[in-house]
């Protein structure tokens, strides 16, 4: 049963996204602003897809590339559902945290305020720890070595976008964000 928890984390997880993007372009703001600094970006898209299939894949034994596991363990697979839905309620929190300034990429053109409360009380990326958890509770679930090697690359996007984005942050908000980074942690 929990094998099926994948391919529902990954609808959960691009129907809060696109609902959220849907939202904030009814009233007049444009959130989606991916890869509109960096081309590069688009080579993510192709990737990310194929990783959606492995997920749908190794659920519903659809042809794949691999089905060599590093392990199976029945304990290891629940542990993956609760990272999951731990990830998917962080994710959730983080949304509501963001407001109106939820984008996703950098908006240089129409920024919005910093949000330094709810979740981002706690941590400065909580969308980025979301993906990860999400990342390796997948991983839990189907332990398929090219899911580790997906959450270890995703890990090094993930940070390189968090790099970016800080200096980003520190040339618009300044002192205010110094002050933030010194209170909150950048991931957990």
């Amino acid at each position: 049963m929990q094998r099926y928890f994948g391919p529902l984390t990954i609808v959960l997880l691009l129907g809060l996204v696109g609902s959220r993007v849907l939202l904030m372009r009814s009233k007049g703001i444009e959130a989606m602003n991916f890869g509109k600094i960096d081309k590069k970006d688009f080579l993510i898209p192709p990737f990310a897809f194929f990783y959606f299939y492995l997920i749908f894949a190794a659920a519903f034994n659809l042809p794949t590339v691999s089905r060599q596991e590093l392990f199976h363990s029945r304990a290891a697979s629940w542990a993956g559902v609760l990272v999951c839905l731990a990830g998917l309620f962080l994710l959730l929190l983080s949304l509501i945290s963001f407001g109106k300034s939820f984008r996703v990429g950098i908006d240089q053109a129409h920024p919005d305020k910093l949000v330094t409360t709810g979740i981002f009380a706690f941590s400065r990326n909580p969308i980025y720890v979301a993906f990860g958890s999400v990342l390796l509770g997948q991983f839990l679930l189907f332990s398929n070595w090219i899911l580790l090697v997906y959450m270890l690359a995703a890990v090094w996007l993930f940070h390189r976008q968090v790099l970016r984005e800080e200096q980003y942050l520190r040339s618009h908000y300044g002192q205010q964000y110094s002050e933030h980074c010194n209170q909150v942690r950048r991931y957990l």
